[in-house]
């Protein structure tokens, strides 16, 4: 492979023109294909076969093709003391649903005083009206939705208090780009521009990054056009190929310039660049997109979509950096290098000497190798005490509004005068012959059970087929007791046929539980994966293990520290965020893909050249130190370019990606400043050469030279620089 990527970057680098000139046509065709091809991501989470989707189907066959239309509940309150059912308050409240009624894109509002059908507190002081649309959520119109909502505050007066919650008032698509996100490139090009010295490397890192990342969202919103993707896909994709594109080009160009100290041609340079470094970008991606296509194991559909579209950036990302970068790296020659050291004398001099950069990480990996115990065992100790929130993590598809937004004051009400089950009801559909006397006796089941608020009368179809019968629970939509109630009701069943458990909060239900229960087996398989590919890239069994063992520390962290944060409110003002409650189911298992390519990045990119030191002959520790000098620098640099990326999508970002974002960029901060740069040297100096053990029935390995050291020997050195 170090062979081919030589030759590829050499060609990159002699046909520069027109290897530039494609890329910026397949960008500009992206571009093109997203503006008059792309359409409409989904909000809408479900998973094909499950009890809950099942039955939603069948209601929409049943009940006809608006029986699923989106709701929203919009609740009227009086002043206090006064009930909505007084003459003047009745007034405004009937008005108010004529006009609900009358919105654009709006099949039907109810009438909360309707004697027939009342939906009145007890205490008559507050009503709410559910407004129906005739299609799903995903497909209401931003007018449409605007129009509910500016009809819902015209109404909110001193002398009758007027929220709207439900789907149909929530926007489908998450906002992407923002003052935050631009911060994060912009702290990503001050830290390459302090990293090289040199503004116009900088720049040129960064701008094939954002090529790359271009082509890979752009590529992924015309593919809305054909098939339904999440929302959050193109966010996730933009964020993830975004740090990957800048970190890979880093990693090649810090290597370049190397090989430009070393005295060789700017040509050469790249090529060799191209050969060694980026056979560690290859693997690397390669380990990335196994992980982000690996989260299929699943077996759930939109998950599948989400990683098959975040690792089609990352390929992207990889393409880009061992053909885009080393083009590039021919348009600047030498000005790759600071001026200062373009000068062969200067050159010289700097590739035979230790800059006071150096010289830090050397005497830092000198302190850590010496009291390695006690650092060992401090940095397992910090991340330890910082994963313990993961064990009260829970997960659920339902999240709480923003806490000022009209939808988290319309749930206040609704759990103040009606009970916190109602914004999340439950439905039970009887499929069948005699479905309506099944119903009822059904319903009158339902209520001994615990946590049931109210269980309506049923409702059969027109055909006399199937019959629906809702049911509140007592508790909130994401609470346990809730959980526990939609299984009691399916165990409660079990045995009748066409008996479903259905609704948006039985949804949540069925897929936490299938995240919950992938996840084991997802673990084992990118564990399992770490262990094969670093036995692979070291010839070693121990040196893997201590990889694995501070990849699982990085996750329990960067998950423990999320979980306080967005669940039990710590620190909230840091982040920005305005609510508390369970993560979403999602999470965790992306959260897990993404920081295992990550960590294993930097796990190959940090030992392998504690490992070409040792086999040069270099003590354990003295292996240790050397590597650490020489690949530390970079690996820090490249881990505050990805935080910064991350974090840059937390503070303004949307709710639903704000606390992937956070998990990743924590993760990436735990990882790199605590288990690649105080754990991993101190257990590696504590095994000694037993760390580079490899069983001698495991002799007959392949050797996974990604470093391309081999390479590196074959290529002799110029004599000295030239202009390019």
């Amino acid at each position: 492979m170090a062979t081919f990527l030589h030759r590829l970057g050499l060609g990159a680098f002699r046909h520069r023109v027109w290897v530039t000139t494609v890329w910026f046509v397949v960008l500009i065709a992206a571009g093109v294909g997203a503006a008059t091809l792309s359409g409409s991501t989904v909000n809408t989470f479900s998973i094909p076969g499950q009890e809950s989707t099942t039955a939603l189907n069948l209601i929409e066959q049943r009940f006809g093709d608006g029986a699923n239309g989106a709701t929203a509940q919009v609740v009227m309150a009086g002043p206090a003391g006064t009930k909505v059912t007084d003459p003047a308050t009745a007034a405004k409240v009937a008005t108010l649903v004529a006009g609900l009624g009358k919105l654009p894109g709006v099949a039907s509002a109810s009438n909360p005083l309707d004697p027939k059908a009342p939906t009145v507190s007890a205490d008559q002081t507050a009503a709410y009206s559910t407004v129906t649309y005739p299609v799903v959520a995903t497909e209401i119109t931003d007018t449409d939705r605007a129009a509910l909502l500016d009809a819902v505050a015209a109404a909110n007066t001193a002398d009758l208090t007027v929220e709207v919650t439900g789907e149909a008032s929530q926007a489908n698509a998450a906002d992407i780009g923002g003052p935050a996100e631009i911060i994060g490139v912009v702290v990503a090009l001050l830290v390459l521009a302090l990293t090289y010295g040199s503004l116009v490397t900088a720049g040129m890192n960064l701008l094939t990054a954002v090529v790359g990342v271009g082509i890979g969202a752009l590529g992924i919103t015309t593919l809305t056009g054909f098939i339904d993707l999440q929302s959050t896909t193109p966010i996730l994709a933009i964020m993830l190929g975004l740090a990957v594109g800048i970190d890979y080009a880093l990693f090649i160009v810090t290597r370049h310039r190397q090989e430009l100290l070393r005295g060789r041609t700017p040509q050469d340079a790249a090529a060799l660049a191209v050969g060694t470094a980026g056979s560690a970008v290859v693997t690397a991606g390669l380990t990335v997109v196994i992980a982000l296509a690996g989260l299929s194991v699943a077996g759930v559909p939109f998950l599948t979509e989400m990683g098959i579209a975040a690792a089609s950036t990352i390929v992207v990302a990889v393409l880009i950096a061992i053909t885009l970068v080393p083009a590039m790296l021919g348009f600047i020659g030498l000005r790759a290098l600071p001026r200062k050291l373009r000068a062969p004398g200067a050159a010289a001099a700097a590739a035979n000497g230790e800059g006071e950069g150096r010289a830090v990480y050397r005497r830092w990996s000198a302190t850590v190798t010496r009291f390695r115990v006690l650092s060992l065992l401090a940095a397992v100790a910090v991340l330890a005490v910082i994963s313990i929130p993961f064990f009260s993590m829970r997960t659920s598809l339902i999240q709480p509004p923003a806490a000022d937004s009209t939808q988290a004051k319309a749930q206040a009400l609704i759990a103040q005068h009606f009970g916190a089950g109602f914004t999340g009801p439950l439905l039970i559909l009887v499929d069948g012959d005699n479905a309506a006397a099944r119903a009822t006796t059904i319903a009158g089941s339902v209520k001994n059970l615990p946590d049931v608020a109210v269980v309506a009368p049923p409702t059969p179809n027109p055909a006399g087929t199937a019959a629906l019968v809702t049911v509140i629970p007592a508790s909130e939509p994401d609470s346990t007791t809730t959980v526990d109630l939609v299984h009691a009701m399916r165990d409660s069943f079990d045995g009748q046929d066409g008996v479903y458990v259905t609704g948006q909060t039985a949804v949540s239900v069925d897929v936490s539980q299938k995240l919950q229960e992938a996840l084991p087996r997802y673990l084992i398989l990118v564990v399992g994966l770490a262990l094969v590919l670093l036995v692979l890239v070291f010839r070693s069994i121990l040196v893997p293990v201590v990889g694995v063992l501070g990849f699982l520390l990085t996750i329990g962290s960067a998950l423990g520290a999320t979980t306080a944060v967005f669940q039990w409110g710590w620190a909230q003002q840091i982040v920005n965020s305005e609510t508390t409650g369970p993560l979403l189911s999602l999470s965790p298992i992306i959260v897990i893909g993404i920081l295992f390519g990550l960590a294993m990045d930097y796990q190959v990119f940090l030992v392998s050249r504690m490992h070409e030191a040792h086999a040069h002959g270099a003590s354990p520790r003295d292996a240790v130190i050397t590597g650490f000098r020489q690949a530390a620098p970079v690996v820090v640099a490249a881990a505050t370019i990805m935080f910064a990326v991350f974090a840059g999508f937390v503070p303004e970002g949307n709710d639903t990606i704000k606390p992937i974002a956070f998990a990743l960029a924590i993760g990436i901060l735990f990882d790199a400043l605590i288990v690649r740069l105080i754990a991993v040297p101190a257990a590696l100096s504590l095994l000694g050469r037993a760390g580079w053990w490899l069983p001698s029935w495991l002799t007959w390995l392949p050797v996974l030279d990604v470093e391309g050291a081999a390479l590196e020997r074959e290529v002799p050195a110029t004599p000295a620089l030239e202009n390019a």
